[in-house]
C-alpha cells in the first residue's frame, strides 16, 4: 500500500476545518501519537530515506515501516502497518525485543493530532491538524492507495490541498525536524 501524504505550515487551520466541514468530512479522532524511531543494525535508514517506528496512540500499539519516497511533489512511499498488543507491557516488550535484535532508538516525536475523515474524487482522505512538541503546527493531507491509483490520488491530493488553501509545503519528515532542533548529527 502507499501511502500519498502531503504536509504545511502555517496553515488557516480555522478556515481549511471549515472547508472541510463544507465537504462533509468529520472528526474520526483527537488523539496524541509518541513515535518511537529505531535506526537499523543493517543499513543506514536515512541514507536509503526508509523509517521504522513503534506508534503508540494511547493503550493501541503498532510497529510501522515507510519506504523511500517516490516523488518530490508529495511525501509518496511505501507503508507497512502491523497492530501490536495494547497497553504499556506490550509497548515495553516490542522496544526490549527490537533493541536486542540491534535496533537503536533515535528520538520520539511527540503530537497532538486531530484527524479529519472525508472523501473527494472516489478516494477517501485524512486531514491532520498536528502540533508536534518542540517543532510547531502542520496540516497533513493522505490517502492510501493501491500502487495502479498512485497517479490520480496524487492529483486529487494535491487538489484537496489547494482548495483549502494549503500553500508552504513542508517537505522535511517530523523525525527530521525534531533530530534537527536537538541538534542531532542524524537529522
Amino acid at each position: 500500500m502507499l501511502e500519498v501524504e502531503v504536509k504545511y505550515r502555517n496553515a488557516d487551520r480555522t478556515a481549511a476545518v471549515a472547508t472541510l466541514l463544507e465537504w462533509g468530512a468529520t472528526l474520526a479522532q483527537d488523539r496524541t501519537d509518541l513515535d518511537l524511531y529505531f535506526q537499523a543494525p543493517d543499513r543506514d535508514l536515512k541514507a536509503s530515506d526508509e523509517a521504522f517506528r513503534l506508534r503508540r496512540i494511547g493503550p493501541k500499539n503498532c510497529l510501522t515501516y515507510k519506504g523511500p519516497r517516490r516523488d518530490t511533489e508529495t511525501k509518496t512511499r511505501p507503508e507497512i502497518e502491523v497492530p501490536l498488543g495494547d497497553g504499556d507491557t506490550a509497548a515495553a516488550d516490542m522496544q526490549r525485543l527490537l533493541v536486542a535484535l540491534g535496533y537503536t532508538p533515535v528520538t520520539t516525536v511527540k503530537k497532538k493530532r486531530r484527524v479529519y475523515q472525508f472523501a473527494r474524487d472516489g478516494f477517501d482522505l485524512e486531514a491532520c491538524f498536528d502540533t508536534v512538541d518542540g517543532v510547531g503546527a502542520f496540516v497533513e493531507l493522505e490517502i492510501l492507495a493501491d500502487e495502479a491509483q498512485y497517479d490520480a490520488a496524487k492529483t486529487v491530493l494535491l487538489a484537496a490541498a489547494t482548495e483549502l488553501g494549503l500553500t508552504e509545503q513542508e517537505p522535511r519528515s517530523y523525525l527530521s525536524m525534531v533530530l534537527q532542533t536537538q541538534g542531532s548529527p542524524l537529522a
